[in-house]
């Protein structure tokens, strides 16, 4: 029999996913042998064993404990519920940097009903370290300790630290958008997956732009950022929780000198 739905709150559960998720995961990782699939013809979009048996050890837990509840994995797709809420899974974003051995992958959870995410968890089970943000929670717990989770202030484009995982960001049309935004900040730095916005939420940067996302990339993400007092949209400043072209920031003023450069490109 399932526990009451009451018996633990939606951040326990969250907190449930997120510690499955590191227990499946690290066995895979850094160690030789590790296979990845392909999941595309042209281009390469890996997956492995670890994706999928992190994607399930929290399906498990939810069909326990939240069997009302919308499931999206990226894994393993949409499954309907009767509550009107969602959580939305990425067990491993980054599988990239995950067969590469970096630190800047990690498990994305989100839940989310028809206004979009309203707590997230972006977990790195290597160095340790979540971050997780809800209506009255925004903190990180890893090495040092914990620490509240704050944005930074910085409003001046010319002292801002942007990131973006891939140097070409999507389409060229999307990648000059980009680079009219780079041109005018401190730092640029690419390749970082879902650990660049852990570290926006984190106030150590202050502006990540993305293209081509999915939900499940960003929704967690989301949660943490807006906790944290950051902004997320997309790049016509609605809202971002359906993926594609994504914008957080640190704060309005910057969000919003962002967003007229990327209107204008």
């Amino acid at each position: 029999m399932g526990m009451t739905s009451t018996a633990f709150t939606d951040l326990q559960i969250a907190h449930m996913l997120a510690d499955a998720a590191r227990i499946a995961i690290l066995p895979h990782f850094r160690r030789p042998g590790l296979s990845a699939e392909n999941k595309l013809k042209d281009g390469f979009d890996p997956v492995t064993i670890a994706d999928r048996d992190a994607e399930t050890a929290m399906r498990v837990i939810l069909a326990e404990y939240r069997p009302l509840d919308a499931i999206w994995g990226e894994e393993f797709g949409q499954t309907p519920g009767q509550s009107g809420r969602t959580w939305v899974l990425d067990p491993i974003d980054g599988t990239r940097g995950f067969i590469s051995g970096t630190p800047t992958w990690g498990v994305l959870i989100a839940l989310s009903d028809r206004n979009g995410p309203f707590l997230g968890i972006i977990d790195q089970p290597y160095t340790g370290e979540r971050f997780v943000g809800a209506a009255d929670v925004a903190e990180m717990t890893g090495p040092m300790g914990r620490q509240l989770l704050q944005t930074r202030a910085t409003t001046d484009l010319a002292q801002a630290i942007l990131f973006t995982t891939f140097p070409e960001v999507g389409s060229p049309q999307e990648r000059a958008g980009f680079e009219s935004v780079s041109a005018q900040v401190k730092l640029t730095r690419y390749g970082m997956d879902c650990y660049a916005y852990a570290l926006l939420a984190a106030g150590q940067v202050d502006l990540v732009i993305e293209a081509g996302l999915n939900a499940y990339d960003v929704q967690g993400p989301i949660a943490v950022i807006q906790a944290a007092g950051g902004i997320v949209t997309n790049w016509q400043g609605e809202p971002a929780h359906d993926g594609g072209r994504v914008l957080a920031a640190g704060n309005a003023q910057i969000h919003a000198a962002t967003l007229a450069l990327l209107k204008k490109a």
